[in-house]
């Protein structure tokens, strides 16, 4: 039933006619689009409530650089939380906080933008501390903490994302200065000087959506292959909200750029700056780097491996479509995926199910095939594909970049997500 009602979302109305759907499809239509209505007027109403100010911003402006022995201050501030999630009011943390998010559900590369964004701040000296909501037994946090092992980011998991950084503000302190103003080395100095492990930006993986922390800066992913789905509101639809949230945003960033044609980037550009005049507009893909075995993970793989063989793509993510064609682009005999619903848990009758489709493609290829997984399906359950002994399974290693296209490049993108941060001036002399 999920994997129906991702499918009829995420289709073009013009392609599903009612006419020519089967009569199950047909007759979810209409609840999914009362859903929809409900949904959207949810959204409708909670902005209105804002903007009239029935929901107030609250600030947290006393920015001193502190330390884990502020325990008052931190009591006081931990005490709010449960207030301010029962008014749904705005909270400004005392350090700058950026949010990564779409529009769209599944398949934006949210998760790689956050991790790129950290190693931005990691290498301005700042330490950051990643919130994420923890999907799945905490998948994305599991690959971030891998990919960001041995750097004081830090990794805080949980719904009610305003109580976790207050939790790690608490535990390790936070440098507030004005870094924006600084050189690296100055920089990197202030915060050896305070402390490694202090706390410099909070990042929010699938954050646009989240209301209760003020950000500085909100970067928006989209789905360069798939965009808006039918433009329907979920469950009818794929977006969250409606595209006119775009104005919200301060970055808009196409993914899977390098899978697009130039003529659907413009116009999808287009479309975008329609919405926002000003919006600043970047174009990025997942680049594979390598690959591990999950019986040897510490050793690195060419991705040359893959190379004239065949691969039997297996995973559970948002938009499968992209890794398949990614692992093609590295230079596969045949790629034949096998698909589950995002976030989903491996199961011993999916490993029979992997295992028939790998025989079936020994079977007419004639050669043992292999098994590619992204990370996230293998941090998801490290075990259960082991399962399959007779065939290799192997993990893909990915990361996003940042691809140069109409003159804007990663460096652009730096420099743009710095002044953009200035310009909010969140300094320690108490302004906003």
């Amino acid at each position: 039933m999920r994997r129906l009602v991702a499918r009829l979302a995420s289709t073009p109305d013009a392609a599903q006619s009612p006419a020519k759907l089967p009569l199950l499809h047909r007759s979810l239509l209409p609840f999914l689009s009362l859903a929809s209505s409900l949904y959207g007027f949810s959204l409708f109403l909670r902005r209105n409530l804002y903007r009239c100010g029935l929901l107030r911003g609250h600030r947290q402006d006393e920015c001193h650089c502190s330390s884990p022995s502020l325990s008052v201050f931190f009591l006081i501030f931990r005490s709010l939380i449960a207030l301010v999630s029962r008014l749904g009011v705005f909270l400004r943390l005392p350090v700058p906080v950026v949010s990564v998010g779409n529009l769209t559900w599944g398949g934006n590369g949210k998760t790689p933008m956050t991790e790129f964004v950290a190693r931005i701040f990691l290498d301005t000296g700042m330490a950051p501390l990643i919130l994420t909501r923890g999907y799945a037994g905490g998948d994305e946090a599991a690959m971030l903490r891998r990919h960001l092992l041995n750097t004081p980011a830090r990794i805080g998991l949980g719904a009610n994302r305003a109580a976790v950084a207050t939790s790690f503000l608490e535990k390790y302190g936070y440098s507030c200065c004005d870094w924006l103003q600084q050189k690296t080395s100055t920089r990197k100095e202030y915060l050896t000087r305070s402390s490694e492990s202090a706390i410099g930006v909070i990042i929010l993986d699938d954050g646009f959506q989240n209301w209760s922390l003020v950000r500085d800066l909100d970067i928006v992913m989209v789905n360069g292959m798939m965009p808006w789905g039918n433009r329907k509101l979920v469950p009818r639809g794929t977006l969250r909200e409606p595209l006119d949230a775009l104005k919200r945003a301060g970055i808009g960033v196409i993914h899977h750029a390098d899978l697009v044609s130039d003529i659907q980037l413009k116009a999808l550009e287009t479309a975008m700056l329609n919405v926002k005049k000003t919006l600043p507009i970047f174009f990025s893909r997942l680049a594979s780097s390598c690959f591990f075995d999950i019986k040897d993970v510490h050793t690195t793989i060419p991705a040359r491996i893959i190379k004239n063989m065949v691969v039997l793509c297996v995973s559970a993510i948002g938009f499968p479509s992209a890794f398949s064609q990614g692992i093609e682009k590295i230079g596969a005999l045949h790629v034949d995926q096998l698909d589950f619903v995002d976030h989903h848990f491996i199961q011993p009758e999916d490993i029979m199910l992997i295992r028939q489709r790998l025989r079936k493609l020994e079977d007419k290829f004639g050669t043992k095939p292999l098994v590619v997984v992204t990370e996230k399906d293998y941090d998801r359950d490290t075990e259960i594909l082991k399962e399959i002994r007779e065939f290799r399974v192997l993990v893909v290693c990915s990361s996003l970049e940042i691809i140069p296209f109409a003159g804007r490049t990663a460096e652009d993108f730096k420099e743009l997500m710095k002044n953009l941060l200035h310009k909010e001036n969140r300094t320690c002399n108490g302004g906003d």
